[in-house]
């Protein structure tokens, strides 16, 4: 009997050889070279009577036939997927992969002990796990979950709120020392203020106060601002540098044995969601359910 798709490698060449932009990164991706990347190239193309790919010593671009056939290719491999991820546990224990990207917050202070009691449930489940503050498109980067600050405003996505955090002031004790500790809002202009810059926008992030049951936004003017990661406010802060804003769950510890000290504590008890995110049209596997039902209150 003949095999009716003894092809199929070459068709996951082809897909892998259009996502990476050449042949070269192709081989690399696929553990092979790029001569036998070629080489199934041409017999794929052989096989439909069809170009596929414009090709020179500079560049390479999809025909109006290999455009059809890279989105009819990846729409079946995506269905293929889906399959898998639909029977994945349903044998027994939990068993599979995912993939997650979390921000260095959460990440870092939030996410091991979350991770430590889904490990300790679902062994059998590879995680792989990215944390950083980079905002990856989920369907494109190949993630199962993101886990993200704030209101969600892609309504492709589907958002469970994890916690409401905390949001505090703090300083170091030899700051307080040196330059004292302002006693309301109008006094912090008069203070060394750590700002945290917005990567969008490159904009200060405003501090989210409440003062007698009103919520203010207060943006520092400040000498010394951070980009990329906001943990690090925490770290100059604790190093004397002058007051940060941010999350409880990140200074408690601090706070505890003394290496920081409250700022302003009355106008604590604004807050930031974090929630866990991912695609609203695909079908969930055994392990991403599983996950969900582990991290969700």
């Amino acid at each position: 009997m003949t095999r009716r798709f003894d092809h199929l490698a070459d068709v996951e060449t082809f897909v892998t050889v259009v996502e990476r932009g050449s042949l070269t990164a192709a081989a690399v991706a696929l553990s092979t070279t790029p001569s036998v990347v070629s080489r199934a190239i041409a017999r794929l193309e052989a096989r439909l009577g069809s170009q596929l790919l414009r090709r020179t010593t500079r560049s390479m671009s999809l025909t109006e036939a290999g455009q059809l056939y890279m989105e009819q290719s990846r729409a079946a491999f995506a269905q293929i997927d889906e399959a898998e991820r639909a029977i994945q546990g349903t044998a027994g224990a939990v068993t599979g992969r995912i993939r997650i990207t979390a921000p260095t917050t959460f990440g870092n202070y939030r996410l091991p002990a979350l991770m430590q009691r889904f490990t300790a449930l679902h062994p059998g489940v590879r995680v792989d796990l990215n944390i950083s503050n980079r905002n990856v498109d989920l369907a494109a980067d190949g993630y199962d979950f993101a886990i993200r600050q704030g209101m969600l405003k892609d309504s492709s996505l589907i958002a469970r709120k994890l916690e409401d955090a905390q949001l505090v002031l703090a300083c170091s004790p030899s700051y307080a020392a040196q330059a004292g500790l302002p006693d309301s809002i109008e006094a912090l202009a008069e203070h060394r203020c750590l700002s945290f810059l917005m990567p969008s926008t490159g904009r200060a992030v405003p501090w989210q106060l409440r003062r007698d049951g009103e919520d203010i936004d207060w943006t520092p003017q400040s000498l010394v601002q951070v980009s990329d990661d906001p943990l690090g406010v925490i770290s100059l802060a604790e190093a004397g540098l002058g007051i940060c804003h941010g999350f409880h769950f990140i200074v408690q510890e601090r706070l505890a044995r003394g290496a920081l000290v409250p700022v302003l504590p009355q106008l604590w008890g604004r807050s930031r969601p974090f929630s866990l995110l991912y695609p609203r049209q695909r079908s969930l596997s055994a392990a991403a359910r599983a996950f969900i039902e582990t991290l969700v209150p």
